[in-house]
């Protein structure tokens, strides 16, 4: 460890070298073995301390100088990197510990939410070619095919959610919740429409009960494998 032609001693103050005992050019590790050596002989003397510790500081900072000047080798400079961890990690414990935690609880908070917060993005190129077809010929057989065959229908067509979400990306669990839940939503909303239509004594003949019950949730399990 060299020091620069402004980095010396003060006039008036003892040279660090001479207080530790080292000479000039002394490596990270002599420096610091000599300090503990000379706080061992100070004893209980505060100002003898005080001294061995100031030049103990005093050649840290050449050091640190130099490593900024580019004037340090290789091993000087991996010295001074120790010795700034070595401080820096007794300040910066606690906020690390802190920083850590506070990572781990948004990880944690991130993972809780993934599954509730669909993300939505509507399919491309033959993916969408492919989810457009399914859906119109799932919409056409639903209407010519006998009410035994609606069932089937709807389970297949869940079943095609479950398998497009999985495909672009979602977990299995997630999938299967969102395929259901598009299946009870459209049942419902499709009761719904079957009894507003029995209370105003409208009911089309064409179709079946059945058919404009399943209808809505036809559609929206069509609209989930489009977005979800």
């Amino acid at each position: 460890m060299s020091s620069g032609t402004d980095s010396g001693p003060n006039p008036g103050s003892q040279d660090p070298y001479t207080t530790l005992g080292l000479e000039q050019g002394a490596t990270f590790d002599d420096v610091q073995k000599a300090r503990d050596k000379k706080l061992v002989e100070a004893g209980d003397d505060p100002l003898a301390k005080a001294k061995i510790e100031a030049s103990y500081d005093a050649l840290l900072m050449v050091s640190l100088k130099e490593r900024q000047l580019g004037k340090l080798s290789t091993a000087a400079a991996s010295a001074s990197k120790q010795e700034e961890r070595q401080v820096n990690s007794q300040n910066n414990s606690q906020g690390g510990i802190i920083s850590r935690l506070k990572s781990i609880s948004s990880s944690s908070k991130d993972k809780t939410l993934e599954p509730l917060i669909p993300s939505f993005s509507l399919a491309e190129g033959q993916g969408l070619t492919i989810r457009l077809s399914l859906g119109i010929l799932s919409i056409v057989l639903l209407l010519v095919s006998p009410e035994a065959s609606i069932d089937l229908i709807l389970s297949l067509s869940t079943i095609g959610v479950f398998i497009s979400q999985v495909r672009r990306g979602r977990k299995p669990l997630s999938s299967l919740g969102w395929s259901v839940v598009l299946l009870s939503s459209g049942l419902i909303i499709g009761g719904l429409l079957i009894n507003g239509i029995e209370s105003q004594s409208q009911f089309p003949g064409t179709f079946t009960e059945d058919q404009l019950q399943a209808i809505p949730a036809l559609l929206l399990l069509w609209g989930g494998s489009l977005i979800l």
